[in-house]
């Protein structure tokens, strides 16, 4: 089963400010996220029904699982001291 993964305006915006090393890392783990919607790790967001975090170094990955639709949306990707604020 493949989840289709998709960013917001913003998840891109901020995937292209990060430094292309952590950016590799980062694809990586977009990329495993249609195999695996929630891998090893992952932890669910409180107050959110369908928000999920999924961290990455010091990064974090904020998205949402729509299982009837198979879809990822990716809404923020972004270093964990700015992440939460």
């Amino acid at each position: 089963m493949s989840y289709r993964v998709s960013l917001t305006a913003t998840a891109v915006k901020e995937r292209k400010r990060i430094d292309s090393v952590v950016r590799v890392r980062i694809d990586r783990a977009l990329r495993s996220l249609q195999l695996e919607p929630r891998p090893v790790g992952v932890k669910k967001l409180t107050g959110k029904e369908q928000d999920w975090r999924v961290r990455v170094g010091d990064y974090r990955i904020l998205y949402a699982i729509d299982d009837d639709r198979q879809q990822i949306t990716i809404w923020c990707i972004a270093h964990r001291r700015d992440v939460y604020r």
